[in-house]
């Protein structure tokens, strides 16, 4: 599962370390982690690199090398040219190796905020929540707290973002305040399960509606819609192998659709309250539940529909200007989201009662039925546009995650290389794409959500706790943007409640799973991360797909 040195491609130039092919690269390259000196590896660009002793030039992902720590460690310091932002450094040289370029600015920040946020969730949560709340006013207040829960995660993992730019946001962080072996279990546990299994959530919802267009009262097959939601995965592959402006693009596009569509029912909504259809918003707190497992259960529900506030930091490295623009597609994206899901809600309840919601398993079309007339198809579009934005989102982040931890050869190497030519993390992006598609020929939407919200929320708090950890650890790194303490420190409780009160109310042996699958990882980080055993086949099997997909290993990143 270890990989191989990562380095150019190409041939030193006014560097130290080992030119030559690519095959002669990884057979004589050799890759250590945490503070240890990175040996045997060709350097790049202008002057190459060498950890060891301090030779060469050049830039590492925009910070200029300022000589060595005792010990062999590289020191690395932003720059800032021109007016830019210090964070993201300067652009590529003629020959560089592949790398990820910054082309994700603000619009393009925000859009992949909103557009990964609202997916499926608004469109399926709201009954779940009902259910567990047991009353229209509980729901609602646990709508706009996990709107606010989210917003906070998100000023977080900003200030996190910023000291560590690179790609693969909790992995960078775990990394950074824990060490390589905690790092390797959120990217086992997040690779192999929570990215592909929130994919595979959105693109059945997608598969659901779409094909529920072509089947009239019928409920449809459901080797139908398996096979419609792997197809749709395969044209969202095909978008975010071909190009990262093609992938922003369609994901800019789809974010200003769906935007559209929730305009119309929060004004047909509107429409109807101003008309003094608020019955069912009478007496709101009726029948609220005193459990709090349900209570944390209808919070697991509700923050799935906001589930994605933090994948713009899985690709903090194609920001452009990521000091500035990071925390403020943030601050943009989530309040927004957070306003359109309470509208929505409202407007459902203006035109259906609590029973009528719980019971519709299309509530959006239910809502579009009811009030737009002639124009009711506009709603299942609205959900299948809104779902596909979201999935492309979701993978979009996915293949960074596994790029970021195969470059510290945590997972296969192959998954580290970018396209030659196209500089998109193909082989990633492949692997989640695989995977997927096996959960969506084997899970259903509920019990994917259910492990998938446990096993997140695990890793968010962790992340709450590295920066906290950071915060003594290491008070003189570089931070742009910096929040409150009480931030983190407050999200970090509510993870922790909302990991223990499902538990301690109704234990369920999904629960002892989960943490066990999360624990195995070890058994692999033992051998092949931390003992750096690499099967003699896998310079082979490395090279045959280097070939196929036309992929390269990337510029390294020092600590």
């Amino acid at each position: 599962m270890l990989g191989f040195v990562k380095t150019s491609p190409a041939q030193c130039s006014e560097g130290h370390g080992r030119g030559g092919t690519l095959r002669e690269m990884y057979r004589n390259g050799r890759q250590t982690h945490g503070n240890e000196a990175f040996k045997g590896g060709a350097g790049w660009g202008n002057g190459g690199l060498d950890a060891e002793t301090g030779g060469g030039g050049g830039f590492v992902l925009g910070a200029e090398r300022q000589g060595l720590a005792p010990g062999g460690r590289q020191e690395i310091v932003g720059v800032g040219l021109g007016g830019g932002d210090e964070l993201e450094g300067p652009g590529a040289a003629k020959d560089d190796a592949p790398h990820l370029e910054r082309r994700v600015g603000l619009i393009s920040g925000v859009a992949l905020i909103v557009g990964t946020m609202i997916g499926s969730g608004i469109f399926v949560s709201p009954a779940g929540l009902l259910v567990r709340t047991g009353s229209v006013g509980l729901s609602l207040i646990v709508w706009i707290a996990c709107g606010v829960l989210s917003l906070l995660g998100a000023l977080a993992y900003a200030e996190l973002g910023t000291m560590n730019t690179s790609s693969g946001a909790e992995y960078a962080y775990l990394m950074d305040a824990f060490g390589p072996a905690t790092a390797y279990l959120f990217s086992w546990t997040s690779t192999l399960v929570l990215k592909p299994s929130q994919m595979a959530i959105i693109v059945l919802s997608f598969a659901q509606y779409a094909v529920q267009a072509f089947s009239g009262t019928c409920d449809p097959p459901p080797h139908l819609v398996k096979l419609v939601a792997i197809f749709a995965t395969a044209i969202i592959l095909f978008i975010n192998c071909y190009s990262v402006k093609l992938a922003t693009g369609v994901q800019n596009a789809f974010t200003a659709a769906k935007l559209a569509a929730i305009l119309i029912i929060i004004v047909g909504g509107a429409y109807k309250f101003a008309e003094g259809n608020t019955k069912h918003l009478a007496n709101p707190f009726v029948g609220t539940t005193n459990s709090l497992g349900s209570i944390a259960t209808a919070f697991y529900t509700g923050l799935w529909a906001y589930d994605g506030w933090n994948n713009l930091n899985y690709v903090t490295e194609e920001i452009v200007n990521p000091s500035v623009n990071l925390p403020r597609s943030i601050i943009i994206g989530i309040p927004l989201v957070t306003m359109c899901y309470f509208f929505i809600n409202i407007s459902y309840l203006t035109v259906m009662s609590a029973a009528e919601l719980i019971e519709s398993e299309a509530v959006a079309v239910t809502f579009g039925n009811r009030i737009l007339g002639v124009m009711a198809w506009l709603m299942p579009l609205s959900v299948t546009m809104s779902t596909f934005g979201a999935a492309n989102g979701t993978l979009f982040a996915a293949g960074r995650l596994c790029f970021a931890a195969s470059r510290e050869g945590h997972l296969l190497d192959i998954l580290s290389h970018v396209h030659v030519r196209r500089l998109t993390p193909a082989p990633g992006l492949i692997f989640n794409a695989i995977i997927t598609s096996a959960m969506v020929l084997s899970g259903t939407i509920d019990s994917l959500i259910d492990f998938f919200s446990f096993a997140a929320w695990i890793f968010y708090g962790s992340a709450m706790l590295a920066l906290i950890v950071m915060r003594f650890t290491k008070k003189d790194a570089p931070r742009p943007y910096k929040v409150p303490i009480i931030i983190p420190l407050v999200v970090l409780v509510i993870s922790v409640y909302l990991i223990a009160a499902p538990i301690i109310d109704n234990p369920q042996i999904e629960y002892l799973y989960a943490g066990l699958f999360i624990l195995a990882g070890l058994l692999l980080y033992v051998p092949f991360v931390h003992y750096h055993y690499v099967p003699a086949v896998m310079e082979k099997i490395t090279v045959f797909f280097q070939l196929l997909c036309e992929v390269a290993p990337t510029q390294m990143t020092f600590d």
